[in-house]
């Protein structure tokens, strides 16, 4: 019991340290869980199968709603390897799109996918968010790490985020899973210097379905700065993206896609390197590239890259 609340006492401060720098809408800090229902069968629409919510979150057997739709899961993907590592399904999804809490990984080259365990495995990815596949790189083996990449590689993104600019949102909080949903009562707000995701609909993004995609609520204005500064380095203030991940943002060689992804996973990726908490090597060159952005620009290059086709 002493070493599960030292536990709970040290992840607190990254989350502190998050909440203080006003970026907690970027790290989503799940609430402290709560039983989930193990009795009523839910269903998604275009699916036979039905699972309870209990099943839904069970971290060594998520679900799979359209196993038709992909090929065979790998069992490290399909149910982890306990205690220790979660079934990358869970968090990712078994179509590779993930959920803004987590990342997509469909289509990402196998050795990206490979340097990312490695990073976290080795302290060179780090922060709140990083906490649980920090544990799950330092449990799994090689072969599994392999397995799980080829699979996510194998797999063709599809469009799964909706990126709208608005000047007001609707009032929303942090739910289970790290998911934001609006609060009820409609009631809005201004966006301000944030990035909202909401989902499409809420109760298929609960049941983790793949077909029922999120919105990115954007500041106005954010997808045309963030092209010039994707395209061009705004004058100079940084380093085109287009040239590492070509002039479509579908990645060059082992520099990976970055069209479509999850405009709150880009803006965490782009301030992690600024502070530090994404290192090492192979980050010898973004860090050039993001020592001068402040937070609006990496919501603009996180909007447009979040509107482009995967």
């Amino acid at each position: 019991m002493r070493h599960f609340i030292s536990i709970v006492a040290l992840a607190a401060l990254p989350v502190v340290a998050v909440a203080a720098d006003g970026l907690d809408w970027a790290y989503p800090v799940a609430p402290r869980p709560e039983p989930l229902d193990n009795l009523v069968l839910k269903q998604v629409p275009g699916s036979t199968k039905a699972y309870t919510q209990a099943q839904i979150d069970d971290p060594f057997n998520p679900p799979d709603w359209f196993p038709d739709e992909h090929p065979p899961l790998p069992p490290i993907v399909a149910q982890g390897n306990k205690p220790g590592v979660r079934a990358c399904a869970q968090c990712h999804l078994p179509s590779g799109a993930g959920h803004p809490e987590s990342s997509s990984l469909a289509g990402l080259p196998v050795p990206y996918l490979l340097r990312q365990m490695a990073a976290f495995k080795n302290g060179d990815r780090k922060g709140v968010r990083a906490t649980t596949m920090i544990a799950i790189a330092q449990a799994i083996s090689d072969a599994d790490a392999l397995a799980a990449g080829e699979y996510f590689t194998s797999l063709k993104p599809g469009v799964f985020t909706k990126v709208i600019e608005t000047d007001t949102v609707p009032k929303s909080y942090v739910g289970a899973g790290g998911m934001r949903f609006a609060e009820p009562g409609g009631e809005t707000e201004p966006i301000g210097n944030r990035i909202i995701v909401l989902p499409q609909d809420e109760t298929r993004a609960k049941s983790r379905d793949p077909h029922s995609g999120f919105i990115d609520y954007v500041p106005a204005g954010s997808i045309a700065k963030g092209e010039a500064l994707v395209k061009t380095g705004g004058g100079g203030k940084t380093v085109p993206c287009v040239m590492c991940h070509g002039q479509t943002l579908k990645g060059l060689g082992d520099w990976p896609s970055i069209a479509g992804r999850p405009p709150t996973y880009i803006v965490r990726q782009l301030h992690d390197m600024q502070s530090g908490a994404r290192s090492g090597d192979t980050m010898a060159l973004m860090k050039g590239v993001v020592e001068r952005l402040t937070m609006d620009d990496m919501i603009a290059i996180a909007a447009y890259v979040g509107s482009r086709e995967p």
